[in-house]
């Protein structure tokens, strides 16, 4: 089988060097295998996604090399890119997902859910472990709630560990129902982060998934949609977060990253390249090369594992400082 990879990004702001750090990573794995590549844009949070978000980071993505075989800009067989094209496909997802018994409504309150996230041991690696509260809801007791407030959807994590083997983090135990139950589609009729994201990866066939550590929490829920949908899921690859000199992971919300600013500085795209192929070991000194030029040297071994720190110089440099 073909790999076919891809990178997803929000368009809630422009793209900064850590999306550059995964966006490379993914591409040169794919890549270096003669494998596709599949640009998506991941817009179901209509009030936080901009069109002008969009058209930048697909100039901020070209500029640092990267290119792709299916995408918003150019088509393809699994067309649309843009998950808010999309959002039929996930109705017809939960409505089988519904039938099949794996969702329940919820009419827990925002001040509900904050004493649950405020609760000892409420917190989890994704936030608030929901409890189960209106999954023990009785049919009566549904109809009443129903009566005067529309619920949010929730998938009913099985009472089972699940395992599975990460290509950098290694093998991954679980504990049953790990995460608590999630919303598939909130009571404002926006489709959840997991569900869209699962139906996307299977209807365009991606074999790999490489992403940042810090979603590594999210595939114990992924899996089991995967399984409650009859999904093949694909093979995940974590690598670590880049870091700034306060060990903080480098955010849209320092505007000095973004790989505009870099551009307007006046910084090259092969500098960009050859700092990000030297902090993930592929190279043994940081040199300026192109995104192409690291394909044959692309070895997912030797990327590290734990967070990645980038020096207070590197970025003043990269900042044209």
């Amino acid at each position: 089988m073909k790999k076919r990879g891809r990178f997803a990004p929000t368009p809630s702001g422009h793209l900064h060097l850590g999306n550059a750090w995964t966006a490379l990573l993914s591409w040169w794995q794919i890549r270096s295998e003669g494998g596709e590549y599949v640009l998506r844009i991941e817009d179901i949070d209509k009030a936080r996604s901009k069109p002008e978000y969009a058209a930048q980071l697909v100039e901020d993505l070209l500029w640092l090399g990267i290119d792709w075989d299916e995408g918003p800009d150019r088509g393809g067989p699994c067309a649309p890119y843009r998950q808010s094209e999309r959002e039929e496909r996930y109705d017809d997802a939960l409505r089988r997902l519904l039938q099949d018994g794996w969702l329940y409504p919820c009419y827990c309150s925002r001040s509900e859910l904050m004493k649950i996230a405020s609760a000892p041991h409420g917190l989890g690696s994704e936030g608030p472990v929901y409890p189960g509260n209106c999954r023990r809801l009785s049919a009566d007791e549904q109809a009443e709630k129903a009566a005067v407030k529309v619920p949010s959807m929730r998938f009913a994590m099985p009472d089972e560990p699940l395992g599975f083997v990460d290509l950098l983090a290694g093998r991954q135990e679980t504990v049953a129902g790990s995460g608590g139950d999630f919303v598939v589609k909130r009571a404002d009729g926006m489709f959840g982060y997991q569900l869209a994201v699962v139906l996307d990866d299977a209807a365009m066939g991606i074999t790999d998934v490489l992403r940042g550590y810090d979603l590594l929490c999210s595939t114990p829920r992924q899996l089991w949609l995967y399984a409650a949908l009859g999904l093949k899921p694909p093979q995940f690859a974590h690598v670590p977060l880049l870091c700034g000199p306060d060990g903080q992971r480098l955010s849209k919300r320092d505007k000095s990253l973004t790989l505009a600013a870099i551009r307007e500085a006046g910084t090259g795209a092969e500098e960009v390249v050859g700092q990000l192929a030297w902090l993930g070991g592929l190279v043994e000194r940081p040199e300026r090369m192109t995104a192409r030029e690291m394909i044959g040297a692309f070895d997912l071994a030797k990327v590290p594992s734990d967070p990645v720190a980038v020096s207070e110089s590197l970025l003043r440099r990269l900042a044209g400082e």
